[in-house]
């Protein structure tokens, strides 16, 4: 298709808004490492969690969920609604936690809860798995994501859009800075919010759609509605509902949904003013990300079963995409083509910014573990702060031509969700408990971490060969995951000596001051119940109102605002 003069110049005007972002804030991110990795511990609330959200919303994310509820229609979300319950975890038992401790990345707990020799190798090693390896893997889905969206609406290779897209994103990210990242990242959240709703205003009322009353009463939508599973459907049942609720949220590591709170999350929380403004970012994430955003992003995908019914129809409308490429992840660009010139612009520009802002993140968070916890403890424990920003620059281009190189290597947006899910499966709970359970120590970290990734990709193997080994259903290989290695890692656990008493006291006087661990458990509790309940209320009052069930979404939209003005009367006693 072809671009129109008002969409070029929407999509340029952004580009240089990044880039003038990048060079404002390069003079205070070039400092020091603090101010390039943290921005200086100064940082609102409302700007970090928008920064939170705004990365979770990658460019494979719309594709992701037009998957999946063509697939297996909106109750097909649970496999990722379900990670709610651990971003609320985070919000009320983690986040004062990792303020508190005042490092830079969340890699030098390691060396704060443990001892010896092997904490050190720990924080070194997992800088280079996370920061290098599952971080290149988390870029390679997304730059997959953004060479089909390009592909589609720009008719350009994939070649093409890794190099136009990776030098922008690479300048800007490297020379601002946390800073840069998190001020791009709320224009890029507005765009893209402002973009989504637009689009699928506008998609709802194409002719072939005919409107909302009509695109929920079609026949090829009319039974993909069901926020539940069928609970008659067993296999749907087990996959989509059971799993992600008794076991996938507290056992599984996933960007973005870390039990305990990690990554790019823990680096927000560590960037604050105080513990207060750590824990309201994570909550307005939590919020936005599973309640205020999806629903978009469903609507165009229930819209795309209409005029692209299957996937061979996508593929006879898009001829020049390849064989890798296809998927019914690309239902979501197939179906912008039909947008209008200029809201066409703001969309793609607010794809271009999803792409960026996650890839920008992802750069920054990497890099700070190579540099902080790799080179700066390992390498050169001398290191100037001038030669740490440089390392990091250096490291945030190496880590973005390396993902671009391995996105040639997948083939769709779940593809990805689930190697995550899988590599991380049986990690969750050790997360959980290292705060609080004394006898985890390095070993049970290591255990943890090599048991899981030899199964992940063990199955990841056996499901690229032309004849697999044996076969085996997704959700029975997460299970068998979490199993393992959470066996694995207890019994490592047991075998092995905890961490001496005086580090573990140290430990626990920093974060819990000399006071009782589970101080106001039962009050955390009932944040973290009433929490879960008032977003999901806030999500499903949203569908009702969409589907015309007015009894219900008025009564789920009660239930919204009694959990809002709970939280709010218990606030102070957290």
């Amino acid at each position: 298709m072809t671009l129109s003069t008002i969409d070029y110049f929407i999509i340029i005007s952004f580009f240089l808004i990044s880039l003038f972002i990048g060079i404002w804030a390069a003079k205070s991110a070039g400092k020091n490492s603090n101010e390039f990795f943290l921005s200086g511990r100064n940082m609102p609330w409302w700007l970090l969690g928008v920064s939170m959200v705004a990365t979770t919303f990658a460019a494979d994310t719309p594709g992701l969920v037009t998957e999946l509820v063509r697939n297996n229609g909106v109750s097909g979300n649970w496999v990722w609604w379900a990670m709610l319950l651990t971003g609320m975890l985070t919000v009320f038992f983690y986040a004062k936690l990792w303020r508190k401790s005042g490092i830079t990345t969340d890699l030098e707990f390691y060396e704060l809860r443990y001892s010896g020799k092997v904490a050190g190798f720990l924080r070194g090693f997992r800088a280079l798995y996370l920061g290098v390896v599952f971080n290149i893997i988390t870029m390679a889905g997304v730059c997959l994501a953004g060479a089909k969206i390009a592909a589609i609406l720009l008719g350009i290779s994939q070649v093409e859009m890794l190099i136009y897209a990776s030098v922008i994103v690479v300048i800007y990210s490297s020379l601002g800075g946390l800073k840069g990242v998190l001020l791009t990242d709320f224009v890029q959240f507005l765009i893209a919010m402002i973009g989504s709703v637009w689009a699928t205003i506008y998609i709802i009322n194409l002719p072939e759609i005919g409107g909302l009353n009509n695109l929920l009463n079609h026949a090829n939508v009319n039974t993909k509605l069901n926020l539940l599973p069928d609970f008659s459907n067993t296999e749907a049942l087990i996959t989509l509902f059971i799993i992600p609720f008794a076991v996938q949220w507290w056992s599984t590591w996933y960007p973005g949904a870390e039990p305990g709170g990690g990554g790019y999350i823990a680096q927000r929380m560590l960037a604050a003013k105080d513990e207060k403004n750590a824990t309201w970012a994570t909550l307005f994430f939590n919020f936005a990300h599973y309640a205020l955003r999806p629903w978009p992003w469903i609507l165009v995908g229930l819209a795309s079963l209409i005029i692209f019914p299957s996937l061979d129809s996508m593929n006879t409308a898009f001829p020049n995409l390849t064989k890798e490429m296809q998927g019914q992840d690309v239902a979501y660009a197939a179906m912008m083509t039909y947008l209008p010139a200029g809201l066409l612009g703001i969309v793609l520009t607010s794809l271009i910014a999803a792409f960026m802002s996650t890839i920008s993140t992802q750069l920054n968070w990497g890099s700070s573990y190579v540099v902080n916890d790799f080179y700066a403890r390992f390498i050169n424990k001398n290191a100037s702060e001038k030669q740490k920003v440089i390392v990091g620059r250096i490291t945030t281009i190496v880590l973005m031509i390396c993902a671009a190189l391995f996105s040639f290597f997948l083939q769709s947006a779940k593809d990805v969700f689930d190697l995550l899910l899988q590599i991380g499966a049986g990690t969750g709970l050790l997360f959980i408990l290292r705060w609080f359970w004394h006898r985890i120590n390095p070993y049970s970290e290591i255990a943890a971490m090599a048991i899981s990734f030899v199964l992940a990709v063990f199955f990841f193997i056996n499901k690229k060969l032309a004849t697999p080994i044996f076969e085996i259903p997704g959700y029975w290989q997460l299970i068998i995951g979490v199993f393992i290695t959470t066996v694995g890692w207890i019994i490592v656990t047991l075998l092995t000596h905890p961490t001496d008493k005086e580090t573990l006291e140290k430990f626990n006087q920093l974060i819990f001051e000399g006071e009782y661990k589970f101080k106001n458990i039962g009050v955390k509790i009932a944040a973290f119940i009433a929490g879960t309940i008032g977003v999901y209320s806030f999500l499903f009052a949203t569908g009702n109102w969409i589907y015309g069930n007015t009894t219900l979404a008025l009564t789920l939209t009660a239930l919204t605002i009694i959990s809002m003005i709970f939280l709010q009367q218990i606030w102070k006693k957290l």
